[in-house]
């Protein structure tokens, strides 16, 4: 229950305030502007986040470019629909990033985990470095990137079907399900394949 009270304020700026904000804008200032009003409140939880946790890494600075890219998009105008493609530009763009990674000796995905396991432990970033030598754990680590890759890539063409084939209201409504529901499963393919990672070795990834 304490959790549920925890994921409120998120729930509310998230799904509710900016559906409101639409509702509220859009009848009097058009569909562009209810859009623009409509991404106001993630963007204030965002800023109200960073602010908070005082803390610059790379999940902050994903959060920091999709602030980035829907100033931009205010700013420079274009179709409602145009605009609803903003959040959706930036997953495809690190879905793509992960991806080729995977070219790479080391994928992007093991630089933000050891980022990770270095906040938490002392030891983390070198029992990360070591395990790396292991070939099931290198290999548990790409698959996790194309997981990763290849979901937030999903999600972005998922969601431009759904720009342009529902209503702007309705899609408004829709597709914090549809991120969520996808960010849910990526989190829980997460979960498996660290509890898979650290079964593998005496040594602790998390």
């Amino acid at each position: 229950m304490t959790r549920l009270y925890q994921l409120l304020p998120e729930l509310l700026a998230n799904f509710v305030l900016p559906w409101l904000c639409y509702r509220w804008a859009q009848p009097q200032w058009g569909e562009t502007a209810g859009l623009i009003a409509s991404s106001l409140p993630p963007i204030a939880w965002s800023v109200v986040e960073l602010l908070r946790f005082r803390r610059i890494d790379a999940l902050s600075l994903l959060v920091l470019g999709g602030i980035a890219l829907s100033l931009l998009a205010i700013f420079l105008g274009g179709s409602p629909r145009v605009l609803l493609m903003r959040e959706s530009l930036l997953s495809g763009l690190i879905g793509l990033a992960f991806l080729l990674s995977l070219l790479l000796p080391k994928p992007l995905l093991f630089y933000l985990a050891r980022a990770t396991v270095a906040r938490e432990s002392a030891e983390g970033e070198w029992r990360f470095d070591v395990r790396w030598q292991e070939a099931a754990f290198r290999r548990g680590i790409r698959q996790l990137t194309l997981l990763w890759g290849g979901g937030l890539c999903a999600e972005t063409l998922l969601r431009a079907l759904l720009i342009w084939q529902l209503p702007v209201e309705r899609f408004l409504i829709v597709s914090p399900f549809v991120s969520y529901g996808i960010m849910g499963l990526l989190l829980a393919g997460t979960w498996l394949g660290r509890r898979r990672l650290r079964a593998s070795s005496p040594l602790s990834v998390s």
